[in-house]
């Protein structure tokens, strides 16, 4: 029960000494506010820009240059590796080509096909369509994830069936083979922008072996050398993603190693990281300095504040209040104003943060939010505030604490 009266006594003096309360509430938000601006800002831009690099699959990609020979124990090797989110074998380069049909007037003739398979990340944001009951035999057919572009110029939709189309030429005659496929699914326009579709890597393989002269029975052709099945199946390249952009240079360096040249965005990946590096050093820099001048400020609004009351300290002691209730009337306010210096900063972070959303947000480069700061960091912040003020609180307090209960008596004799 002491402890609750000294807690409302210590509430009630800071109100009734309020000019010097906003004098120390001020010194407080004059150093919280511009951290919280600032750390938002930090959060804000380079968070977004990792989030873009990490969002953007093209960025996580590690492409090969040229063509090489892969087999399918090499995609399960580099399927094993930690570095290596997804893999899949790629045909020779001019066999990723073909005609889409969907009728006479919508068509899309040489488009770019991509093998695909199960977490592929450019089919991250995309789902098998549900196909209505009459259609439900379509989906034994080959599926194809369109771009949207491609969707827009078929005006095709997820569940339509569409013609693919190869030639190649036979003993001097040309040949046109003709597949049925369905479209799974429209990729966003962000995972891709061009005339493409991601095909399963067994429809390729058949479209390779149809255009090297051998019988596919699903072109709709029966002509062509009857092919060995047993003939393992050999990749020019390997599609291959890293699951994050910090193990984009591993998996590169383990590719050169097999004197692979490979091409990625490494290179963005490291600015991203050298942009978060040297402003979190800014950060820190300024909010040590400003740290620092908050702790001497602070220091000397208390002691001034604990000499001011003296004699109000003195009086409580000689009425039986120990060090240790003194000590807690101290922290008590402490801790008081440090929580309303934190809600107005909190405030002012809010206003600022709207100005610099509204003005520089939207861009390219900046995205929705420039500012912006996770619930769990502002809750962090707070604590360290309570900190901060407990810490230079301490040491009034023991200033106060050995004041002698006597002065009071001398004071009023």
């Amino acid at each position: 029960m002491r402890r609750i009266l000294l807690a409302r006594l210590a509430v009630a003096d800071l109100l009734h000494d309020r000019k010097v309360s906003l004098f120390m509430m001020a010194t407080l938000v004059a150093v919280i506010a511009p951290l919280l601006l600032l750390f938002g800002l930090k959060q804000g831009v380079v968070e977004q820009l990792r989030s873009d690099l990490v969002r953007s699959p093209d960025a996580l990609e590690v492409r090969m240059l040229g063509s090489g020979d892969f087999d399918d124990a090499w995609v399960a090797a580099a399927q094993a590796r930690a570095d290596v989110a997804f893999a899949v074998g790629m045909t020779r380069a001019l066999n990723l080509r073909g005609d889409l049909l969907a009728d006479s007037r919508r068509f899309a003739e040489n488009i770019e096909l991509i093998p695909t398979a199960d977490g592929d990340p450019l089919r991250a944001e995309a789902q098998a369509a549900s196909l209505p009951s009459a259609d439900v035999a379509a989906q034994t057919l080959p599926a194809l994830f369109l771009s949207s572009a491609l969707a827009m110029r078929l005006q095709a939709a997820p569940g339509d069936t569409l013609t693919l189309g190869a030639q190649r030429r036979l003993d001097g005659v040309l040949e046109r083979g003709q597949w049925q496929v369905w479209v799974a699914d429209v990729l966003p326009a962000h995972g891709m922008d061009r005339l493409a579709a991601l095909a399963p890597l067994p429809l390729l393989v058949e479209l390779e072996r149809f255009r090297d002269g051998y019988r596919v029975e699903r072109s709709g052709l029966t002509t062509g050398r009857i092919a060995d099945d047993g003939e393992p199946v050999r990749y020019a390249r390997v599609r291959l993603y890293a699951p994050d952009a910090d193990r984009i240079s591993s998996l590169a360096r383990w590719l050169q190693e097999q004197h692979i040249d490979t091409r990625s965005q490494q290179a963005q990946a490291d600015s991203v990281r050298q942009i978060s590096t040297v402003l979190g050093w800014v950060f820190g820099v300024i909010a040590v300095a400003a740290l620092l001048g908050c702790i001497a400020s602070l220091a000397g609004a208390f002691l001034s504040n604990i000499e001011r009351k003296r004699r109000n300290l003195a009086l409580l002691g000689l009425l039986g209040s120990t060090q240790g209730e003194l000590a807690w009337l101290m922290q008590v306010q402490a801790l008081c104003l440090s929580s309303a210096a934190y809600a107005c900063s909190l405030l002012i972070y809010g206003l600022g943060s709207l100005v610099f959303d509204t003005v520089l947000g939207g861009g390219p480069a900046t995205g929705r939010f420039v500012c912006e700061l996770a619930g769990w960091q502002m809750a962090m912040g707070y604590v360290l505030t309570l900190l901060l003020a407990g810490s230079v609180s301490w040491a009034g307090t023991r200033r106060a604490v050995r004041i002698d209960p006597a002065e009071s008596l001398r004071e009023v004799g």
